[in-house]
């Protein structure tokens, strides 16, 4: 993982280079410098590596994913949103560049994004699937969705709210772009439609596992452990795993994950399987 990202880091700089308009471009590099685990693009590598591609091919659309990444949480930090001053141990965008250069350079990013993705040595067939995919998880069948139902559920008491309605702010909010880099991953590496079904529902997994443990790690570890701002979803009244069923439940739901993403790992080559399962394990297991 560590090679993966460091080999992501070198990517991004090349990609995002510091140049006019100066201060976007700032808000840009800090934002996506300023310490990501690099989940989303790991995996993206990792999956067009189990279905027999080679990690080059892979690299822009790995890069754009996590620009994607970045984007959604400039703008889920700002005032109209979450309104959250702290992201990965220091000041969120809006804070340090002002609201207006933050929203901007969120926006940059989304169109470099995809500008990037094109950079892709594939098909024009694999090209407009992958974009297609990729789109699909930010809009209003993805993220957006997700983001929405997030915010309208904001003080609701728990009780009055469905599980498959918390499942969905979390599927759509941070799974649908776990998912969408690993299936992305898949295509460009030139797996089979069962190869690219069965990485779709182990992604699936380890995106909803994702948030339920970022739900217990906030209620359960401090700013400073976190690098955000601990606690702030229970003051917002946000719906969380652990409000809704409980902290001990919302645990075993975590295990319950981790061993239902291994199984659609099944059938797959041993070896490029493991770098998946420690993906997962991480994803389970982290502190922040």
């Amino acid at each position: 993982m560590i090679r993966k990202a460091e080999t992501i880091n070198r990517a991004l700089d090349k990609a995002i280079p510091l140049i006019e308009p100066l201060n976007i471009y700032k808000a840009m590099r800090y934002t996506i410098f300023a310490g990501g685990k690099r989940v989303r693009p790991i995996l993206c590598l990792a999956a067009c590596e189990l279905v027999g591609g080679g990690e080059r091919s892979a690299i822009p659309a790995a890069c754009s994913v996590e620009m994607i990444h970045t984007m959604s949480l400039i703008k889920d930090d700002l005032p109209c949103m979450d309104n959250d001053d702290l992201r990965r141990g220091k000041p969120t965008t809006h804070k340090v560049f002002g609201e207006s250069v933050a929203i901007l350079s969120g926006g940059a990013l989304l169109a470099l994004a995809f500008e990037h993705l094109t950079e892709a040595d594939v098909s024009s067939k694999k090209m407009v699937r992958v974009v297609k995919e990729l789109a699909k998880s930010i809009g209003t069948k993805g993220l957006v969705a997700g983001q929405a139902m997030d915010l309208s559920s904001e003080g609701l008491d728990p009780n009055d709210f469905r599980l498959e309605d918390l499942e969905y702010i979390h599927v759509h909010k941070t799974g649908a772009l776990l998912e969408a880099s690993a299936v992305i991953g898949a295509v460009i590496g030139g797996g089979s439609e069962e190869e690219i079904e069965k990485v779709r529902s182990f992604a699936r997994c380890i995106g909803l596992l994702f948030q339920v443990v970022d739900d217990i790690l906030d209620e359960t570890k401090s700013s400073e452990e976190l690098g955000k701002t601990a606690g702030k979803d229970k003051v917002a009244g946000k719906l969380t795993y652990p409000r809704v069923i409980g902290l001990e439940k919302s645990k075993e739901f975590v295990k319950k994950l981790n061993r239902d993403a291994r199984e659609h790992l099944q059938g797959f080559d041993e070896d490029k399987v493991k770098p998946l399962i420690a993906l997962t394990n991480f994803i389970a297991n982290r502190n922040n």
